[in-house]
């Protein structure tokens, strides 16, 4: 291939991804209070997503769905703390073979990051029944083991421990793994190397307690912003492109430029820290509704009056006023932090003159209830907040398809690399799932659905469910219907008339037709979505 007919016909891409965050937490999205004057730019310039929704509301699987554009239950990493499979074939790997230089900088997040064991144990053998020694899980590993330890905590503890490359199709690996100021991989060894006092100083046992503040997992990292995590992730992707453009001038580019906030623990570093008012944040409507809410959120809230709730770990929990408006105003400076290194990065990309053929991406693995009924963080209660992430495409500068638009079709997190595909004129490996936002020339594609299907297999057996929790979700232009494995009941919500979710209908005979109606629609999207690859040989 002419690389230089690839330059012209084949862009870069720059994708920009948070952990956990909402969609109505940018300016773009319609929020007057947290400020992101660089994130709200591209989609000034480009085109933002109203309706995006994610294949799965928790960190592992949606990356995975991210990277494949195929659903959790396909691709096979179906919850946290299942890796991955390193047999997927992924928009970097594609990218690559067709000449691209790849990137990930930052939280990658496709493998375990700490070694614990699994919630689930082993089920006890039936009465006269013998356990295998070798094969007790259903499907065996045939690679290496150790490379699914490479993103591991105590991998990263042994100084000769490198990424082996390519890593999921990425080329270059820079690794912010975890979260706050509690990450690990490369970045703590560039800590370590050029700031050993502060790398002494990290996390919660070092974290200072500010007595206004009462919300958990909050505290004043020993770090100032140049040292955070989010820091180093834009000045290793600024660092990179530099290099790459100084280099291979003629070579496309795909870099993943992967910021871990604005995930808890809440640690926004120096000026970011109070940079926002926990009396100015307004809780959210569904909290102060005062109505009744469905089981799932009433043994939450049980769970916190009666102080079994656990306040410091991933788990959600239900959360007072205060808490919440502390949680927002913290997450507001994390956010802001990140719009400013998104600023940063952008002005690389445009004193390096790549910016006049880079489609730059923006979006989140998943969002947080952040005080929606009475919850925070993140769990199987699909309330938009948690379910619905944004998502910005901005073509590069000069270009034709370049306008600011703004899309209200459904949108799913596994349509995003079949964009990055399709316009990278690329043709999708049989098996993929998603649909392509754009053309090969960038303009702009409808995507068609007249619903999305949302999946999440807990390993916690909570919320008032003897097993762990598995529900699948269905959304619509006008509704959001969720079907739990357990129990006789479920959520059904009009999104038309109730965008708070606040009036479960499941139950009311006026909408039992409704009901009907999107239960038929979900089980034909279980079947649209299972697995078309490997093709079969012959009919039979």
């Amino acid at each position: 291939m002419n690389m230089q007919h690839a330059r012209l016909t084949r862009p870069n891409f720059l994708i920009f991804i948070t952990d956990q965050q909402r969609a109505d937490h940018l300016g773009c999205y319609g929020n007057a209070t947290v400020r992101t004057p660089h994130i709200d730019e591209l989609a000034r310039m480009g085109t933002r997503f109203d309706r995006a929704y994610v294949a799965n509301p928790v960190c592992m699987p949606n990356r995975g769905s991210i990277m494949t554009s195929r659903m959790p239950s396909v691709h096979g990493a179906r919850s946290n703390g299942v890796p991955l499979p390193l047999e997927s074939v992924t928009f970097a790997d594609l990218l690559g073979e067709a000449g691209y230089h790849t990137a990930l900088i930052g939280k990658s997040h496709l493998q375990n990051m700490e070694d614990v064991p699994s919630l689930l144990p082993l089920r006890p053998p039936e009465p006269g029944t013998q356990p295998s020694q070798r094969y007790a899980e259903a499907r065996r590993e045939t690679g290496d083991p150790a490379l699914y330890e490479q993103e591991r905590r105590s991998s990263w503890e042994r100084p000769d421990h490198r990424m082996s490359l390519p890593y999921y199709g990425f080329q270059d690996v820079v690794l912010c793994n975890n979260h706050a100021d509690e990450c690990f991989g490369d970045y703590l060894r560039w800590l370590q190397k050029d700031h050993p006092d502060l790398a002494q100083k990290l996390g919660r046992q070092y974290g200072l307690r500010d007595p206004r503040y009462i919300a958990p997992q909050a505290w004043r990292t020993q770090l100032d912003e140049f040292t955070y995590p989010t820091h180093f992730v834009a000045s290793q992707a600024s660092h990179w492109i530099r290099q790459h453009v100084e280099a291979h001038e003629d070579q496309p580019f795909a870099l993943m430029c992967s910021f871990p906030d604005p995930h808890h623990p809440w640690t926004p570093p120096g000026r970011y820290w109070d940079m926002y008012d926990p009396a100015d944040m307004p809780v959210p409507k569904s909290m102060r509704s005062g109505g009744e809410p469905p089981p799932h959120v009433r043994w939450l809230m049980e769970e916190r009056r009666s102080g079994q709730a656990k306040l410091e770990g991933p788990r959600l929990f239900a959360a007072s006023a205060r808490e919440v408006q502390e949680m927002i105003a913290l997450t507001y400076g994390m956010i802001t932090n990140i719009d400013d290194r998104v600023g940063m990065v952008m002005e690389t990309l445009r004193a390096t003159k790549a910016d006049d053929n880079t489609v730059v991406i923006f979006t989140s693995d998943h969002g947080d209830l952040m005080g929606d009924h009475g919850i925070v963080l993140k769990g199987p209660l699909h309330y938009q907040g948690l379910i619905r992430v944004p998502l910005i495409w901005r073509e590069p500068q000069g270009s034709a398809a370049t306008s600011s638009q703004v899309r209200g079709d459904l949108v799913s997190s596994i349509d995003l690399p079949a964009s990055i595909l399709q316009r990278a004129s690329i043709a999708p490996p049989n098996g993929i799932q998603g649909r392509p936002l754009v053309t090969p020339t960038g303009m702009q594609r409808a995507t068609s659905r007249d619903a999305v299907l949302i999946e999440e297999n807990q390993q916690r057996a909570y919320l008032g469910f003897e097993k762990p929790v598995r529900v699948r979700t269905i959304v619509t232009t006008t509704h959001r219907l969720s079907l739990f494995s357990e129990g006789v009941w479920g959520e059904l919500y009009d999104l038309l008339v109730d965008q708070d979710e606040l009036v479960n209908l499941w139950d009311e005979p006026s909408a039992q037709t409704t009901k009907s109606v999107l239960l038929q629609r979900l089980g034909q999207l279980l079947i649209e979505h299972s697995d078309t690859s490997p093709r079969p040989t012959h009919l039979a």
